[in-house]
């Protein structure tokens, strides 16, 4: 009777785990313009996190051998100038297609740029 209680308490536990887990990740949006990144968390109660493209630093993918498995990993971005040391996409699929992204939006980012006038 008590292995029947425990597995039915790890089978529940593990449900509940993955529950939260999914609707984390399905209130979370990732966004890469060739303005900003952004990051949008919740569902009733909204966070909004972004930072400016052309302060991108460093960009660092992170993968334990489970993400591998599941194809996902995370992304971590080094910004220049501000106290927001949590800058982080975790969970995204193909971390390097994400890296990718950004290298394109600021090489979009300095091409829209209009020179400075000369003196």
């Amino acid at each position: 009777m008590k292995w029947g209680l425990v597995a039915a308490v790890v089978v529940v536990g593990g449900a509940l785990l993955i529950l939260v887990g999914f609707i984390r990740r399905v209130a979370t949006v990732y966004t890469i313009t060739n303005q900003r990144l952004r990051i949008k968390r919740g569902i009733l109660a909204k966070r909004v996190q972004q930072t400016r493209i052309d302060r991108v630093q460093n960009v660092n993918t992170e993968q334990s051998v489970i993400d591998r498995l599941l194809r996902v990993g995370t992304v971590d971005f080094d910004t220049a100038g501000t106290d927001d040391s949590d800058f982080t996409f975790a969970g995204v699929s193909s971390p390097s297609r994400v890296v990718e992204a950004v290298d394109r939006a600021q090489h979009l980012a300095v091409g829209q740029q209009s020179p400075e006038p000369q003196l």
